[in-house]
């Protein structure tokens, strides 16, 4: 894995949403931005991407393109992560997809999928958050079942 990272104090705030997408979409594991202050106490963000040796590249290629930065750079990171899969479980708002974590062949952690629940919410024009309490509740009924198994 790689992290791509560029100082950036000149650019439009609003280019960054833009940014995120079209560099999620070449590949990239993971994007974030981090307010900074650069010499002469500039204000400034930090652009920083996560992406694996295949995307990096496109990564570098796609943020010297599309931001107001003159360089990049770039550096080999390790990183250890749970095992994974996802899993559908019904709701009262439908089959709901839900990305479980696993340590040492246990569930360690569970998630329902953020887009999934932004619909329902919107749907049934009800809170998000109340949208995760019921499926996180349906969850945790399923895992405990299963875990009995």
């Amino acid at each position: 894995m790689y992290e791509v990272e560029a100082n950036i104090d000149d650019m439009n705030g609003e280019i960054y949403s833009y940014l995120y997408d079209k560099i999620l979409n070449i590949g990239a594991l993971d994007i974030y931005t981090q307010s900074i202050y650069m010499k002469k106490n500039r204000p400034a963000v930090k652009l920083s991407v996560l992406c694996k040796k295949d995307d990096l590249d496109k990564v570098c290629t796609e943020i010297l393109k599309e931001t107001t930065t003159f360089g990049v750079r770039y550096k080999q990171l390790n990183r250890k992560v749970l095992d994974r899969k996802i899993i559908k479980i019904k709701t009262k708002f439908g089959n709901i997809s839900i990305k479980v974590a696993y340590y040492d062949g246990r569930v360690l952690k569970y998630t329902p999928e953020y887009e999934e629940c932004k619909v329902i919410s919107e749907n049934f024009d009800i809170p998000i958050r109340k949208v995760y309490d019921e499926i996180n509740y349906e969850t945790s009924k399923y895992i405990k079942l299963i875990s009995r198994k």
